[in-house]
């Protein structure tokens, strides 16, 4: 499993066993979405549950990595993050 898998399990309250909603959609989510991309190379500073969101592949292929729609993911995730 991926560090930032990890991350977002933890940080959600989630084991790897749960089912996992997609936080735009509700469906079962199978990406850990970075928000602010790693970009090339990685970077171990956006391996932090505040920027890790779980999507389903339809949402992550939406709008993952779609600049519009950035700031209006990150606001469903803030709300996400103060429901746990």
């Amino acid at each position: 499993m991926k560090k930032h898998t990890k991350v977002y399990l933890q940080g959600m309250g989630f084991d790897e066993t749960d089912f996992i909603p997609c936080e735009v959609c509700g469906g079962r989510a199978v990406d850990i979405h970075h928000i602010e991309a790693r970009g090339m190379g990685g970077n171990k500073e956006a391996d932090v549950i505040e920027n890790l969101m779980a999507l389903c592949r339809n949402c992550h292929i939406q709008y993952g990595d779609i600049k519009q729609h950035k700031e209006w993911l990150k606001r469903i995730h803030e709300k996400k993050l103060l429901k746990r």
